[in-house]
C-alpha cells in the first residue's frame, strides 16, 4: 500500500483513521469493528463487503 494513500484513507462509515494490517491485506476500523480487504493493491471500501471483527480482534488491531 502506498504510504500517502494510507494517510488519507478513513472509514467510509465513521471517518475514523484505519489501521493497515499488511499480513492480512486489510484496513481495520476499530470504532466500527470492520476490516476492509485490499485486493490487487486496491482497498475495497464498501461497508457491505467488509468483514466484521470480534471485539477481541478489534482490540488487538494496533
Amino acid at each position: 500500500m502506498d504510504a500517502k494513500l494510507l494517510e488519507i484513507l478513513v472509514c467510509p462509515l465513521c471517518k475514523s483513521p484505519l489501521i493497515y494490517r499488511k499480513a492480512e491485506q486489510e484496513l481495520v476500523c476499530r470504532a466500527d469493528r470492520l476490516a476492509f480487504s485490499i485486493q490487487d493493491g486496491i482497498p475495497v471500501m464498501l461497508a457491505d463487503e467488509a468483514r466484521k471483527l470480534t471485539p477481541e480482534e478489534a482490540e488487538a488491531a494496533k
